[in-house]
């Protein structure tokens, strides 16, 4: 064989070497999760929206980015619409009565088994920082290593827990948050890892001291616009009115709209300062990247603030996903997700089997554009009264309607057709056709995952 034929074949060869080592080489895992992050407040989701934005001003380029690199699902959800049930959801795998984190109150059981545990199990390094939010757990189960504050932790010079040593940090919390994960990222990206990033941003928004002083003069000046629903009442709320329970009007006000958007401005520059350092470090081509939050929020909708109830905002959250080296950019996924399929979906790309444990499904196919036929329709959704206002009542959610039924309360159930009334406004009525229907399928979602009430 001439040495030109030689060189050919040698660069062939290693081609293919190269080509079976890239299909071979396990993904990194970075899971970003905010709190109180409600679905359109991004800056991509502002200009799908038009006219109907209600803060079209409003810019989120480091998410935009990571949108336009990855993909985004436009109808993720959380299945319990409370802090740390939304964040059990994400690491189990499962309905928060399965996993036992049904408040806020209650540690996450160590012996639970979670994408970190599984994956550390798997020769992955795991890593936590910032907030975890189950109670005033100190152990982060299933994670290494961890830079994590206790519970609510401070915005500002905010104490961080390093594997169980309170230290003193200055500045920003979420910032603060951000240099513990990419120094961690630095100094162990040589090898598989699997980290979550936990931003305290933008729960318990008001007040300018919460802010960096950078962000605390931002969009002075601004408006948000008011939604049809603003000036409706839930419906478990018109009997508390008139008793003279006042409505959280506070939520409803522009001032607190604009610190809110501000928190998240804060967060998607240090999801920015995130993918710098995976770009610096060679490290994005490789790395399955994720944000997304543990619950919406309500901002006046049906004279609420906070979450929990199970209307839209309280239950739709963001969701972006880029995996550069399998996953297409710019993709736009309109099937809906539930927090239950973070789990599978991270063990399905590092080519581990699913867990049986696990009511949720991996969205790979999604992500790659490939539908499976018998991916959902519905999901459960509840809520347990355990603080504020808010009742015990649980429902279903299909892609075009919902039903909320309130414990003992048979005269608040809901029934919506999301199709025509994407702002539910008009219920239709409980023993009607569609009424009828939602509650078969309740029954069925209910029966398949053991759930009780």
């Amino acid at each position: 064989m001439n040495t030109k034929c030689t060189r050919l074949l040698a660069a062939l060869c290693g081609i293919i070497s190269f080509t079976a080592q890239a299909a071979d080489r396990k993904p990194n895992f970075i899971f970003v999760i905010a709190d109180d992050h409600r679905w359109d407040a991004m800056g991509s989701v502002q200009k799908e929206h038009g006219d109907k934005a209600r803060y079209p001003w409003f810019e989120t380029p480091s998410m935009d980015r990571l949108a336009a690199e990855g993909v985004r699902f436009r109808n993720a959800f959380i299945t319990h619409s409370i802090c740390s049930p939304g964040r059990a959801g994400f690491l189990s795998g499962q309905y928060t009565h399965v996993n036992g984190i049904m408040d806020n109150d209650t540690s996450f059981p160590e012996n639970t088994v979670t994408h970190a545990s599984l994956l550390r199990d798997a020769g992955y390094k795991t890593a936590y920082f910032g907030k975890w939010h189950m109670g005033d757990q100190k152990e982060r189960p299933g994670f290494q290593h961890y830079a994590s504050f206790i519970n609510q932790g401070i915005y500002q010079n905010c104490p961080f827990s390093i594997n169980g040593t309170v230290t003193p940090t200055t500045g920003w919390v979420d910032d603060v948050s951000t240099d513990f994960a990419i120094d961690w990222i630095k100094q162990n990206g040589s090898k598989p890892f699997s980290m979550v990033l936990g931003f305290k941003s933008p729960h318990n928004k008001r007040g300018g001291d919460n802010l960096p002083e950078r962000l605390r003069s931002l969009y002075d000046g601004k408006t948000t616009k008011k939604t049809p629903n603003c000036d409706s009442i839930a419906v478990y709320m018109k009997p508390l009115l008139e008793a003279g329970k006042s409505l959280e009007v506070a939520y409803a006000t522009n001032a607190v709209h604009l610190d809110y958007l501000r928190h998240i401005k804060g967060i998607d520059e240090n999801l920015g300062r995130l993918l710098d350092a995976l770009d610096q470090l060679k490290l994005a081509e490789d790395t399955v990247v994720v944000y997304t939050s543990d619950n919406g929020f309500y901002l006046g909708e049906h004279g609420l603030g906070d979450k929990r109830a199970l209307y839209e905002e309280g239950l739709r959250i963001p969701f972006i996903i880029r995996y550069p080296r399998h996953f297409p950019k710019g993709k736009l996924v309109d099937a809906m997700i539930i927090n239950q399929d973070l789990a599978p979906t991270f063990l399905d790309l590092a080519g581990l089997p699913a867990n049986p444990g696990m009511h949720g499904v991996s969205f790979k196919p999604l992500a790659l554009g490939n539908k499976p036929a018998a991916w959902r329709t519905s999901f459960l959704a509840y809520y347990r009264k355990e603080l504020g206002d808010t009742p015990t009542c649980r429902g279903i959610r299909t892609e075009n309607a919902k039903l909320i039924v309130y414990k003992n309360k048979p005269e608040w159930t809901e029934v919506y057709d999301l199709k025509n009334d994407p702002y539910e406004l008009n219920s239709l009525p409980a023993d009607g056709p569609l009424a009828k229907q939602l509650a078969i399928e309740l029954e069925k979602q209910m029966k398949a995952v053991g759930f009780e009430q």
